[in-house]
């Protein structure tokens, strides 16, 4: 063994070699884990990233389901002759959307320069525009505020993802991905159908954007800020309206030329530099004075006026329609109406809608003294914090303690304001502060009107009021105010079931005498007289209440409820209406004018009644038919007799009796007059062998009309119908063939012989006696033998002369028309071949037989008619 000094420095020096080696060994071998064990987290967080991306992939929309068109289309509503006449449009569903071929190129490039220069270059996404974008995010501390889409994932985000407004960062980074991922899908998979997925796609885009002013799409901005088609706008228009989209309200060339202008000149400057334009077009471009023109055409457009009467029900019925047969709800029923693209086809005639919208609004046609009506309504915040609302009524009321009759009419809008003032004068305290008032001031009397083709059911013009309309969807009086109709129901409930039953004809007579209600309650008649015996044809001219209440009491009450029902009163009631009063319209709810034309419009169409129909036909953004009422059947409910009857005896209503005031000076017409209690309500419907229509007159607040003004309705239903019938053929209404016109004897019913006092009258065929009446026999009154006197006057009682009626001579006894078999015939010796007729006697004055003509009534009585 060496154990010298040179000895153990080796040894010393080996060990530390060997350490050396094992620890540069270690090292390595740590080295070595941790590499390995950052390659299985880098693995593994791919992985992860990886199946993370893919799950949000596979969870992303399929794009042969996902609808990159537009979300929301204007719909549009046209008159029976195919004229636009309404646009109706909700959030985000003012546009009109139009083929690739109708935009111009121009405002493709404008949109193109500005929002994705390389969008004819790329498939779907930018990776250069993505790596600039992250690039200008880092460089400003993280802040990516420089957008990297494509034209083709705004489109998505816009028509696919559409709840992106309302998205958390890790619900935006989600939806980013889908975005890139369908956008370069959908690029293929249009390629690969054959389309021309650049054009698809601009198309879409250019119909979706949001361009101001509650303008969606190209075409719909083209025509609110320029007045012309979108195929129409010149370049300089085109990069006005690309300048918008950034920010729609910042860059409104209507509130802010000066922004949009700056946006417009860089954006032709792109055109330019990316080769669209030529330096002469961008020159010229830029020196167009468009905003002068944008505001131009501002100002020449009128306020959107609200909608009319007969929109406002056709949307109404359109929306229930769409609940009733397709099952939508409410809320989908009402986007699909305004924001769905429909097309709807109504009924509606504009000629004369714009007649009877001119004739009620001419003051000429309503009472002189017409009167101002206040409906009045204001919530107000407590200094406490407390929150009141007051009405018309707390109004009315309050100062009806100083003067009982206050009743909310006025002599002008001015007097109606300063009972407003003085009302919240002493209501408001000091702290108050008002949250909301409602003021509306409207003519009065009111009025409305509805016209109908019968022979269809098609309302051809309706007019829910007079005076300004200042809102759409409002409350309209043709359709939604139920009233006592009055006499108008006499035909419907009494008359009219009664002769389609044969429990009457024109000519029976009835006796018109003190009567009462079942229940003690006397009746009468609105001139407070009685009128003995008359015919049902007198009855009816004359409106008189006794013998139409008498024929119901007779036919019952439930019959003629039931004849009301399947004339489509909708508001009757069987625990309450079916009574008595129901002959002359006294009922719990009423009807409204819309039902009682078409009730009406029954009797004009032989008996058969169609529902009111508003539109015929309803079609989707594509052109399918979505609801089709062009064909509205109809239910017999009188026979043709009936309805030949009643019309036949409607026109001497207005020939002579109750409804002169309303005869045409042009065509045939029929109707009847109707008046409730106190004259509230003043009524009249009619028809002509064209149209039917029905006009009611009320004040708002139930105020009785003076007897000066209850003509006035029947004048202006005279002056529209004058107005739309001008230059139609006048023609007589068509007897039915089951109508015959006979003479009867008024004693016994029986067609009569020239000796029978009789009537001649319309009968149904079915009604007809089938016997002749054996006639009547009278003995000529015997001539009074002259006495000689001085002179009559010095004879204390003159004897009668030859002019005095003579005293009947009792006939011999009447035969009856089938004589028991042990009674021998009477020959009727007046109608002997061989023997003259022996002239009859008069009868006397007050024997049934002689039915004195009864005189018109100015108007009948209210809803004890």
């Amino acid at each position: 063994m060496h154990f010298g000094k040179s000895h153990l420095e080796d040894k010393r020096e080996d060990l530390r070699s060997h350490y050396g080696k094992i620890e540069k060994t270690a090292g390595v071998t740590a080295l070595r884990i941790a590499f390995c064990l950052l390659l299985v987290v880098l693995v593994c967080g791919t992985g992860l990233v990886i199946g993370a991306v893919r799950g949000v992939i596979d969870s992303a929309p399929d794009i042969s389901e996902a609808n990159i068109m537009p979300l929301g289309n204007a719909s549009f509503i046209y008159d029976a002759d195919g004229n636009q006449v309404q646009k109706l449009t909700g959030a985000q569903g003012n546009r009109v959307s139009i083929s690739i071929e109708e935009i111009p190129l121009d405002m493709q490039h404008a949109i193109v320069a500005v929002e994705d220069a390389r969008f004819y270059e790329h498939n779907g996404i930018d990776p250069s525009g993505i790596i600039r974008a992250f690039v200008v995010g880092v460089s400003h501390g993280f802040h990516f505020t420089e957008g990297a889409s494509t034209i083709t994932q705004q489109l998505l985000k816009n028509n696919v993802f559409t709840d992106w407004m309302e998205e958390t960062r890790m619900q935006s980074f989600k939806r980013k991905i889908q975005e890139q991922y369908l956008a370069l899908k959908l690029e293929k998979t249009l390629t690969a159908e054959g389309e021309n997925a650049k054009d698809v796609i601009l198309e879409n885009y250019l119909n979706t954007i949001n361009l101001g002013s509650g303008c969606y799409g190209v075409q719909t901005a083209a025509q609110t800020y320029f007045g012309k088609d979108a195929k129409d706008l010149t370049l300089s228009e085109c990069a006005v309206l690309a300048a918008i989209p950034k920010a729609p309200t910042a860059y409104n060339p209507k509130n802010h030329p000066e922004k949009n202008q700056q946006r417009r000149d860089k954006i032709l400057n792109n055109m330019k530099e990316q080769g669209y334009i030529t330096e002469e077009e961008y020159t010229i471009a830029m020196n167009d004075n468009v905003y002068d023109r944008i505001a131009m055409h501002t100002q020449s457009q009128a306020e959107s006026a609200p909608y009319s009467y007969f929109i406002d029900e056709v949307i109404t019925n359109l929306i229930n329609d769409l609940m009733v047969q397709k099952g939508y709800t409410e809320v989908q029923a009402k986007n699909v109406v305004y924001s769905g693209g429909l097309k709807i086809y109504t009924t509606q005639d504009s000629y004369m809608q714009s007649i009877l919208d001119t004739e009620f609004q001419n003051p000429e046609n309503f009472p002189a003294n017409t009167q101002i009506g206040l409906d009045w309504a204001l919530t107000v915040e407590q200094a406490d914090g407390e929150v009141q609302n007051y009405s018309k009524e707390m109004l009315q009321l309050y100062f009806r303690n100083s003067n009982p009759n206050f009743d909310l009419l006025f002599d002008s809008q001015e007097e109606a304001q300063s009972y407003i003032d003085q009302y919240k004068a002493a209501i408001m305290q000091e702290g108050d502060t008002i949250v909301a008032e409602r003021s509306s001031f409207t003519p009065q009397p009111q009025a409305c009107m509805t016209v109908m083709d019968q022979r269809t059911g098609y309302v051809k013009a309706i007019v829910g009021g007079r005076g300004e309309k200042t809102a759409s969807l409002t409350f309209n009086r043709a359709t939604d105010n139920y009233s006592q109709p009055g006499s108008t129901f006499k035909i419907l409930s009494a008359y009219g079931p009664a002769l389609d039953l044969g429990k009457i004809t024109l000519a029976t007579v009835i006796k018109d005498e003190p009567f009462n209600y079942s229940d003690g309650t006397p009746l009468q008649n609105s001139d407070l007289t009685y009128h003995g015996d008359v015919t049902v044809r007198q009855a009816i001219i004359n409106s008189i209440n006794i013998p139409a209440v008498k024929v119901l009491t007779e036919l019952t009450p439930k019959v003629g409820f039931d004849y009301l029902k399947k004339l489509g009163f909708s508001k009757l009631s069987e625990e309450y209406d079916v009574i008595q009063p129901l002959a002359l319209g006294g009922i719990t709810y009423g009807v409204s004018d819309l039902e009682l034309t078409a009730a009406y419009a029954a009797i004009a169409d032989g008996g058969q009644y169609r529902k009111p129909v508003f539109y015929t036909k309803v079609t989707d953004s594509k052109g399918n038919v979505l609801i089709d009422n062009t064909e509205n059947k109809a239910t017999q409910v009188f026979k043709a007799s009936t309805a030949s009857l009643l019309t036949n005896v409607m026109e001497d209503v207005l020939e002579k009796g109750t409804g002169v005031a309303a005869r045409l000076d042009n065509m045939h017409a029929a109707g009847k007059t109707g008046t409730t209690n106190e004259a509230k309500d003043l009524v009249f419907a009619g028809f002509t062998p064209y149209y039917t229509a029905a006009i009611w007159a009320t004040y708002d607040t139930h105020a009785e009309f003076p007897e000066s003004d209850r003509e006035f309705h029947k004048r202006l239903w005279a002056k529209v119908m004058n107005e739309i019938h001008e230059g139609l053929a006048d023609m007589d209404f068509e007897t039915s063939a089951t109508v015959q016109e006979a003479t009867i004897c008024t004693k016994t019913g029986l067609l009569a012989r020239s000796s029978c006092p009789s009537i001649t009258e319309y009968f149904a065929v079915s009604d007809l006696p089938t016997e002749r009446c054996k006639g009547h026999y009278t003995a000529p009154a015997s001539t009074p033998t002259p006495t000689r006197t001085p002179s009559a006057a010095s004879t204390p009682q003159a004897t009668p002369t030859p002019t005095e009626a003579p005293q009947e001579t009792p006939a011999p006894p009447e035969t009856p028309a089938d004589p028991p078999s042990n009674t021998p015939e009477t020959p009727d010796t007046p109608e002997t071949p061989d023997t003259p007729e022996t002239p009859d006697a008069p009868s006397e004055p007050d024997t049934p037989a002689e039915i004195s003509e009864v005189q018109p009534q100015s108007e009948e009585s209210g809803s004890s008619e």
